[in-house]
C-alpha cells in the first residue's frame, strides 16, 4: 500500500482532501438531505471493474463524512456530559441518522457482493474489505434496527450517571479520578479515606447502574436472536470480525494468564507487603510507591502533559511529534479532568480530515503520562492510514489498533526522563508502568470472562450477576489481599468498567496487544531503529490485511499461548528487576 504524499506531510496537512463526490459545502443536518447520496449510490449502473472501484471510493466518502460528523457530537457530548444541547445532537444522529442509514448500508452490501467485477478487482488489495462486507451481510437484520437505536441510547445512560460522580475530601469536591490520586499518598489513612469515600459514591449509584446493565442484556440478547445467534457473545465475535480466533481460544488464554501472570503477580504483591511492612495488604495500598515517598508529579497542567509528550514523540522520531503539533494547531486535544466530563480516555479516528481527538481526564500523575503516550500511539495511528483510500481501511481490529497504543508506552520508556529529570523517580516511573503492564492481564482476563458468562446466561439475577462477579475476580485478582469488612463492595467493582456498558466485548485485545507491545519493546531493546520502522510499517497497513500478517509486519508473532506468555512476562519481569 502506498500514500498519495510522503508520510513526513501526513501529520503536517490540517485540511480535509477535496471531496470527491459530496459538495464541498454538505454538512449533516437532516436525514432529506443525506439520503439522495444514498439513493445514488444504490441506483448507479456499474459497467466495469474501474467504475466499481470510483463508486466505493465514493461510498467510503459519504461514510467518512457521516462518520466524522457523529465523532464530533460524541466528543462535544462527553467533553460536557451536563450539556443538554450536546446530547440531544447526539442522540438525532443515532435516532435520526443511523436507522435510516443502515438499510442503505445493508443495499450497497448486496449491490457490491452481486457485482460481476467484483472478482475482478485486486484479490490482495481488497480480500479484507470483502471478507467483512460478507459477513456484515450474514449478521444483518431489519429488525434490529430499532434495537440498537434504542442500546445506542441507554449506553448515553452510563457516561451521564459515571461522569456525574463526585466526593468531597478536605473540603475539596473531586471528580473520582482526582480523589483516586489520593490512593498514592505515603499517608495509609489519607489512602482509605479517598478509597473508601470513591467506593461508597459509585454505591449509590449501583442500583441504577445494575439496572441499566440488565436492560442492556436483555436488547443485546434480543438483537443476537435476530440474527440467528445463540447468544450475544457469538454475534459479537462475528460482528467483531474475529475471524483469527475463537471463543475457546479466549478460554484458553484466561487459563494461560491464570497460570503464568497471576502468579507474578502474587509474588510482587508480596514484596509490596514486605517493602510497606504491612502485617495485611488491603485495596487502598496497592498503587503507593513501596519508597515510602510522595507521589510522583510528572507534569502540573495539560499543556505542560502535551508539550513533554510532543519531546518524547521528537525523540523517537520527529514525525511522530508532528502528530501531536498538528493536533494542537487544530484544537483536536482535551486532556484536563473536570466535573462533568465524562470518564476515561480516547483517541478518536475522523475519517475525513484524518486527524484524530484525544479525550482524557488528567489529573498530573504517572498513569496520566502513560494514558497520553497510549492515545498519542492511537493517533499515530491514524495519521498513518488517514490517506488510505477506503474508510473500512482505515480501522484495524482492536488487536491492531491496541498494539499501537501499548507499544508506544513501552518504547517511549527510553525517553522519560523528559517528564522524571530525577533518576530515582525515573526508576520508580519505569517499574510502576511495568507492573501495571503485568497487571494488564489479570484484570482483562477477569473482565473477558465475565461477559462470557454474562451473555451465555442472559436471563441471570442481579444476584448471580455479583456472586459470579466475585468468583472470578478472586480467582484472577488481589489474592494476597484482605477484602475484611468491604464484602459488600466487592461484588459491583465491575460497574466502574465503561466497556461493559459502552462496547461489550471489546476488551481481551487489550491483552492480545500487550503480549504484542511487549514483543516489540523487545525488539525495540535489541534495535530500536529497525523495531521503530517495522512498527510504523505495521500501523501503515491499517485493516488491509489480516491480524497475523500485520503483526508479522512489526517483526512479531500474533500469539497467545501459554509458552509465549511466560516467555514475554519472564522478559518484563528481567526487566524490572535491571530497575
Amino acid at each position: 500500500m502506498t500514500y498519495s504524499a510522503p508520510a513526513a506531510d501526513l501529520a503536517t496537512e490540517t485540511q480535509r482532501p477535496p471531496r470527491q463526490y459530496l459538495p464541498e459545502s454538505f454538512t449533516v443536518t437532516e436525514w432529506a438531505a443525506i439520503e439522495p447520496y444514498f439513493i445514488e449510490l444504490r441506483d448507479r449502473v456499474i459497467r466495469s471493474a474501474p467504475e466499481l472501484e470510483q463508486w466505493l471510493l465514493n461510498r467510503s466518502e459519504l461514510e467518512s463524512v457521516l462518520s466524522e460528523d457523529l465523532a464530533w457530537r460524541y466528543i462535544r457530548m462527553t467533553c460536557d456530559t451536563q450539556d443538554q444541547a450536546q446530547a440531544e445532537a447526539f442522540q438525532y444522529f443515532v435516532s435520526e441518522i443511523e436507522p435510516n442509514v443502515a438499510p442503505y448500508d445493508h443495499a450497497l452490501n448486496e449491490k457490491m457482493m452481486a457485482s460481476e467485477f467484483l472478482g475482478e478487482l485486486d484479490p490482495a488489495r481488497y480480500r479484507i474489505f470483502v471478507r467483512s462486507v460478507r459477513q456484515a451481510l450474514e449478521i444483518y437484520r431489519a429488525e434490529n434496527i430499532p434495537l440498537k437505536t434504542e442500546i445506542s441510547t441507554k449506553q448515553q445512560q452510563y457516561a451521564a450517571i459515571a461522569g456525574a460522580m463526585t466526593v468531597t475530601l478536605d473540603g475539596e469536591e473531586l471528580t473520582l479520578p482526582r480523589a483516586a490520586d489520593r490512593l498514592k499518598s505515603p499517608d495509609r489513612a489519607v489512602r482509605e479515606q479517598a478509597w473508601r469515600a470513591i467506593q461508597e459514591r459509585r454505591l449509590q449509584d449501583a442500583t441504577p447502574l445494575d439496572a441499566l446493565y440488565t436492560e442492556l442484556i436483555g436488547l443485546r440478547h434480543q438483537v443476537a436472536q435476530n440474527a440467528g445467534f445463540a447468544n450475544f457473545r457469538d454475534y459479537m465475535f462475528a460482528a467483531l470480525g474475529r475471524f483469527d480466533y475463537t471463543p475457546q481460544d479466549t478460554f484458553d488464554f484466561h487459563r494461560a494468564i491464570r497460570e503464568t501472570v497471576v502468579p507474578l503477580i502474587d509474588d510482587l504483591d508480596l514484596e509490596r507487603r514486605q517493602d510497606l511492612a504491612l502485617p495485611e495488604l488491603r485495596p487502598w495500598d496497592l498503587d503507593v510507591d513501596v519508597s515510602g515517598k510522595a507521589p510522583l508529579r510528572p507534569f502540573e497542567t495539560g499543556e505542560e502533559l502535551l508539550e513533554k509528550t510532543v519531546t518524547v514523540f521528537d525523540r523517537l522520531d520527529p514525525f511522530l511529534g508532528q502528530c501531536l503539533r498538528t493536533m494542537r494547531e487544530m484544537g483536536n486535544l482535551d486532556l484536563e479532568s473536570r466535573k462533568g466530563k465524562a470518564p476515561g480516555g480516547y483517541n478518536y479516528p475522523l475519517d475525513e480530515t484524518g486527524v484524530p481527538f484525544i479525550f482524557m481526564n488528567a489529573t498530573s500523575s504517572l498513569r496520566d503520562v502513560v494514558t497520553m503516550l497510549h492515545e498519542g500511539g492511537h493517533a499515530v495511528h491514524s495519521f498513518l492510514t488517514r490517506r488510505l483510500p477506503l474508510s473500512a481501511d482505515k480501522h484495524p481490529p482492536s488487536e491492531v489498533a491496541e498494539l499501537a497504543s501499548m507499544s508506544m508506552e513501552l518504547i517511549s520508556m527510553d525517553h522519560w526522563n523528559v517528564f522524571f529529570t530525577d533518576e530515582d523517580e525515573l526508576r520508580r516511573a519505569k517499574k510502576t508502568h511495568l507492573e501495571s503492564v503485568l497487571e494488564t492481564f489479570p484484570w482483562v482476563a477477569t473482565i473477558d470472562k465475565f461477559q462470557h458468562w454474562v451473555y451465555e446466561n442472559p436471563g441471570h439475577t442481579v444476584e448471580a450477576r455479583h456472586q459470579r462477579w466475585t468468583q472470578i475476580f478472586d480467582e484472577f485478582n488481589q489474592r494476597t489481599v484482605s477484602w475484611q469488612g468491604l464484602e459488600h463492595i466487592k461484588p459491583y467493582l465491575w460497574q466502574k468498567q465503561l466497556h461493559l456498558y459502552e462496547v461489550p466485548f471489546y476488551y481481551i485485545e487489550y491483552a492480545m496487544a500487550q503480549l504484542g507491545a511487549i514483543a516489540v519493546w523487545r525488539n525495540f531493546r535489541q534495535d530500536p531503529a529497525a523495531a521503530l520502522q517495522g512498527y510504523q510499517r505495521a500501523l501503515a497497513l491499517g485493516y488491509t490485511a489480516p491480524i497475523g500478517e500485520i503483526y508479522a509486519a512489526a517483526g512479531i508473532r500474533f500469539d497467545f499461548s501459554t509458552e509465549y506468555l511466560r516467555t514475554l512476562a519472564d522478559f518484563v519481569r528481567d526487566e524490572m528487576a535491571k530497575l
